[in-house]
């Protein structure tokens, strides 16, 4: 019985990082695509949303943005490691920790996997009101927030219920 339900959950869990890392392959595809066929960054262009392809050669937002081939393979490295921790943590982990530690795994596979293949993560969803621009993100970038998004929610409810007792 132990072993069904193992299998049960090892199949969950491999759906929903696969439905990520697929979801961001998707989009990214289609969004290089477009950006071919169009020989243009701008894609789309709204009120308060754009879609336009850069490529990120560092990690989030671009923090460390260098054109230095061994900076971006030992971040490349460090990168790997700790995804590789963060689905340790997620074997061991139960609930809503499991799944936040999933989605943060499956985007950051996503976008390890364009590092390694493309030497740069296609970031192309720019939310902006104004002159005031966000960050350009992907898709895995979105699971990944949602993921430590709830891990920071999680961590402010357990410390709330210690300070309770």
């Amino acid at each position: 019985m132990m072993v069904k339900s193992l299998n049960k959950n090892f199949l969950i869990n491999l759906l929903l990082i696969s439905f990520i890392f697929l979801i961001d392959r998707l989009s990214k595809i289609y969004v290089i695509y477009l950006d071919n066929k169009e020989l243009q960054t701008q894609i789309f262009s709204s009120k308060y949303l754009n879609i336009q392809l850069l490529w990120n050669e560092g990690i989030a937002f671009g923090l460390f943005s260098l054109n230095q081939g061994k900076f971006y393979n030992f971040l490349t490295i460090i990168i790997t490691i700790l995804i590789i921790f963060i689905l340790y943590l997620a074997f061991k982990s139960k609930g809503i920790k499991k799944y936040s530690l999933l989605l943060i795994f499956g985007g950051a596979i996503g976008n390890l996997y364009d590092r390694i293949f493309h030497n740069a993560v296609p970031d192309f969803i720019d939310l902006h009101i104004g002159g005031f621009h966000w960050f350009v993100f992907n898709v895995a970038d979105i699971f990944i927030t949602i993921g430590v998004f709830f891990m920071i929610l999680l961590e402010f409810t357990a410390t709330n219920n210690k300070l309770k007792i």
